[in-house]
């Protein structure tokens, strides 16, 4: 039973990582989109990576002996990053779309 637990928990961590990279794909890889679009994709990817990640926790919560909190769980940690980074990133990359970008491109089209 435990082989079974230990693949599950392989399984649950590959899926949280695949939940992230497709966060961080709808909220900057989506070329000629404004930002709005973005974010709306990114709340939405957002919403689906938080599930399959704290359903991941929940399996490597409940297959540790000691049974730690949900939050200290591998899978929930790099969501939580994932989460801090990608936020920092999208607040940066508005901040110089709209100050800096204008700045060097002189000739932009409208």
């Amino acid at each position: 039973m435990t082989v079974f637990r230990e693949l599950a928990k392989a399984v649950a961590l590959i899926l949280s990582i695949v939940s992230i990279y497709a966060l961080l794909g709808s909220a900057f890889f989506v070329p000629g989109s404004p930002w709005q679009y973005r974010l709306a994709g990114a709340v939405e990817t957002l919403a689906m990576c938080a599930c399959v990640c704290f359903a991941s926790g929940l399996l490597f919560s409940i297959s540790e002996r000691s049974e730690p909190p949900v939050t200290r769980t591998l899978p929930v940690q790099l969501f939580y990053w994932a989460l801090a980074g990608t936020v920092l990133m999208f607040l940066l990359s508005r901040y110089l779309e709209v100050y800096y970008i204008p700045l060097i491109w002189k000739n932009q089209p409208y």
